[in-house]
């Protein structure tokens, strides 16, 4: 199991550059015209990571592995040609917390000859789906009668299966010269959870992923992002990576034990499929607030009418669709360390989870919590990232964000187009926007950080996206 110091996050940075392929010999081998990258490239790649029966899903509180709707994947691309290589990669895991983030990170930068700095994981969130956090799994294990966070063979297995799937693709990837950005509106699926409030503006009631309350679900949709956004990369007309962005929790239903990809997955498959000679690629935004709840109640027939939502905003994004010439290319990364919720103590985290009259998920839940307060004692940082390609932005962000921080990207470049990606490393669980904090809810109750995180997360995206 890993044990990741803050020495190592740092030495992993250094130590992946030099392995796996040398970029100066892959270019010499792939030209192409590319005007500001004569060597750009593009390898996308994809495999399994669906868990075995009986492994647990969503960190053991919910029902495990009995049978499978439809398969999880994790699916990227790796540039090549601009410096050393870029990873970007979405994973259909509920999320990659601490110490399984960064190996994930570094078993890819490893495979693609770059350093750890230079790769982006991005959880899509479904819930019938693994929540990996290595150091929680420690410490559930210490207790000796809880249930598996994440199964060590079956992570490990998803990391090899990662590395063989970029070895294998790197010697496939193809010229990247025109590169094209468009968004479409999705009707009837975001809603904002946090609605019903009193007077004081403190949360009386959420709207979850589904909400059979019509009182509930007649309120209004609150603050959301309606737009589906998408990036894609093209060789001259053929199009080879389609990107696409949305903020809304990605869950239907869920704790029947049955796999699946759920309402988003099932639309980007229903793109794949469509497109055999294209990579689509998912990835939630910041929908730490954001549901389907207003528009969802719960029943299996909505799976497959919010999938067939999600998949009408691919075709309206992807029908404005443009490519022009890659001009300039630049990678940027911005190290934080959050601040760790004054509340949290080791001695009473510990307490809790030993104290065998609570119920699973009040005892795994805290292991969550100390896993993040030791890390944070270890000051071991969490990387936000940004690919930027002529006046197109995609931004990394971590865990469960508020759907501010993702509108206030977008005020921050106003003539730019940002693509935000959160569920990056899951760590700090949700991330709140400071105002939110005295509202309090579901969501304030289980943020790791205190309210000082919105200035480091605000200042962090700033210093990405500033020219």
């Amino acid at each position: 199991m890993s044990h990741f110091s803050r020495r190592d996050f740092l030495a992993a940075s250094l130590a992946a550059a030099g392995s796996a392929y040398s970029l100066e010999e892959w270019a010499f081998a792939n030209q192409s015209e590319t005007a500001n990258h004569p060597n750009l490239h593009i390898a996308p790649f994809r495999f399994d990571v669906s868990p075995p029966k009986g492994h647990s899903l969503c960190g053991g509180w919910i029902k495990p592995v009995v049978g499978y709707d439809d398969s999880l994947e994790a699916i990227g691309y790796v540039l090549l040609g601009a410096g050393k290589p870029i990873v970007v990669c979405a994973v259909d895991w509920t999320g990659l917390l601490n110490d399984a983030h960064i190996s994930w990170r570094q078993a890819l930068a490893e495979a693609a000859g770059t350093s750890i700095d230079r790769v982006a994981v991005q959880c899509v969130h479904q819930h019938n789906a693994p929540f990996a956090c290595l150091n929680a799994e420690q410490i559930v294990l210490e207790q000796g009668d809880l249930p598996h966070i994440v199964e060590l063979d079956f992570f490990n297995e998803c990391l090899e299966k990662g590395r063989k799937a970029i070895s294998a693709a790197i010697p496939k990837a193809q010229p990247v010269t025109h590169i094209a950005h468009s968004q479409g509106r999705v009707d009837k699926v975001a809603s904002n959870r946090r609605i019903n409030r009193d007077k004081a503006g403190k949360i009386i009631s959420m709207r979850g992923s589904s909400c059979r309350d019509e009182h509930l679900r007649s309120m209004t949709e609150g603050t959301i992002d309606p737009f589906l956004k998408t990036v894609a990369f093209y060789n001259k007309d053929k199009k080879l990576v389609s990107c696409h962005y949305y903020a809304t929790h990605p869950m239907s239903y869920y704790g029947d034990g049955r796999v699946s990809s759920d309402f988003t997955g099932l639309a980007r498959k229903q793109r794949q499929q469509e497109e055999p000679g294209c990579t689509h690629i998912y990835f939630t935004g910041c929908s730490g607030n954001i549901s389907a709840g207003k528009y969802n109640d719960g029943s299996k027939p909505m799976r497959a009418i919010l999938a067939k939502r999600i998949y009408e905003g691919m075709l309206a994004s992807e029908k404005g669709l443009k490519p022009e010439p890659v001009g300039k290319l630049t990678w940027k990364t911005h190290d934080i360390l959050p601040p760790v919720r004054s509340s949290f103590s080791v001695e009473e985290l510990t307490k809790t989870i030993s104290n065998k009259a609570n119920s699973v998920v009040n005892r795994n839940r805290p292991s969550y919590m100390l896993a993040w307060l030791q890390r944070i004692q270890k000051q071991i940082p969490i990387t936000l990232s940004s690919l930027q390609v002529n006046d197109i932005k995609t931004l990394h962000l971590p865990a469960e964000s508020f759907i501010e921080y993702q509108l206030r990207a977008q005020k921050m470049q106003p003539d730019e187009f940002i693509a935000t990606a959160a569920y990056g490393d899951g760590g700090p669980w949700y991330i709140p926007v400071a105002e939110e904090y005295p509202a309090g809810g579901y969501e304030v109750s289980v943020a790791f950080c205190d309210p000082e995180m919105d200035a480091v997360m605000t200042q962090g995206m700033k210093s990405l996206l500033d020219s």
